[in-house]
């Protein structure tokens, strides 16, 4: 099992920011992402980045496009979803999810960091 260890939660106003990080240890992944959880909801996909070696690819969700960028580190082993313009709807458990794979279900995934957005 590889721990992944996410950073970077907390309380901000709406409109604020804020940046998760989401260490690796003993492991580089071809694919990285980012899901969250609010309460009383299903776990939703967030934003994903692939690394094919040359090129990384990066999709989100609907809700969050424009306003959350996230990125990676060359090695493979760290994460990192920015987040802009948060809305109250953004509250929720982040979870930072890793595989070696560039498509299937996710292996390995963090114990998740909490944002809470005020209004």
């Amino acid at each position: 099992q590889v721990p992944l260890v996410e950073s970077g939660g907390g309380l901000v106003q709406a409109g604020g920011s804020l940046r998760l990080s989401c260490a690796a240890s003993g492991g580089t992944f071809s694919r990285m992402g980012w899901f969250r959880q609010a309460p009383g909801k299903e776990r939703e996909f967030v934003a994903v980045i692939k690394s094919t070696g040359r090129t990384d690819y990066t999709s989100y969700a609907d809700t969050v496009k424009g306003r959350f960028t996230i990125s990676r580190d060359n090695v493979g082993s760290r994460v990192y979803l920015q987040m802009n313009s948060l809305k109250p709807e953004d509250t929720a458990v982040y979870y930072c999810a890793a595989d070696i794979r560039i498509v299937g279900p996710f292996d390995y995934w963090g114990q998740g960091t909490q944002v809470t957005v005020s209004s």
